[in-house]
């Protein structure tokens, strides 16, 4: 794990989901301006710049992938948690949903012979011959996991789980996590639902890459503690547990708070 932006003024990172922010912008009619956004927001982490969190930015190495296929504006939102995703995995691809069109970029990576992907979403909706319990055998050929996850609200989840013909073929994977969500950003209509960063972790560690899952668990609670912080207008705490547990992971790497 190692720094990386540690200024509160850095541009946005070069990674999947917030290049899809970008394209999202530069196609929209009109600007999209979130809530809270007066006092400006840091292009590296979406947080208004007195709560930047870029400084503490985990990065690991995984064997795993994630690919992020995500609502129209979902990007666009600074409690999104893909961007927490590929904050971490360095091997996370994102692509905008839409109904009647497919980025070509799409179908190619889910072809490419070097990944098993597999379309995590809950069992209940999913007909009994495509549920999987456990990651495919992936020896053959040494093809490395790849999971795709539904990132919007429960309804977009959906109606994208439904309308893409392109997920028909592969196995779904239904998660039955013995802990609760701690997501605390939105309402959920279900309380069984986990963020997309929450369901990442989980998928990672099936994977058996525990470091890389519980970066990423701490990413989000260390995110959540300065974005709740900002909104609630309360004192934040650099010495929380969240942020103890994410130095704990990379000990040497991480900024301690000031005495």
């Amino acid at each position: 794990m190692q720094l990386v932006n540690p200024s509160p003024h850095t541009s946005a990172p070069d990674h999947a989901v917030s290049r899809l922010r970008h394209a999202r912008l530069a196609a929209s009619a009109k600007p999209f301006v979130a809530r809270g956004s007066g006092g400006g927001r840091c292009a590296g982490c979406r947080l208004v710049a007195s709560h930047c969190v870029c400084a503490l930015r985990p990065q690991v190495t995984t064997r795993a992938g994630v690919c992020l296929v995500m609502g129209d504006i979902e990007a666009l939102k600074p409690s999104n948690t893909g961007w927490l995703v590929a904050d971490v995995v360095a091997d996370t691809w994102a692509f905008g949903w839409s109904r009647t069109e497919v980025d070509p970029g799409l179908p190619a990576l889910l072809a490419d012979p070097q990944w098993q992907p597999v379309l995590v979403f809950p069992g209940e909706f999913v007909p009994p011959e495509r549920l999987v319990t456990e990651l495919p055998r992936t020896t053959e050929g040494g093809k490395k996991p790849l999971f795709v996850l539904l990132d919007g609200t429960w309804s977009e989840a959906r109606k994208m789980f439904r309308k893409s013909s392109y997920l028909d073929a592969l196995p779904v994977l239904s998660l039955h996590p013995d802990q609760v969500s701690n997501y605390r950003l939105r309402r959920s209509a279900r309380e069984s639902h986990f963020c997309t960063s929450e369901v990442a972790a989980l998928c990672l560690a099936m994977a058996g890459e525990t470091h890389a899952a519980q970066s990423l668990a701490s990413w989000l609670d260390v995110f959540t503690t300065h974005y709740l912080s900002a909104k609630r207008s309360v004192a934040l705490d650099r010495d929380s547990e969240p942020h103890q547990r994410l130095r704990a992971l990379s000990p040497r790497s991480l900024p301690t708070p000031a005495a």
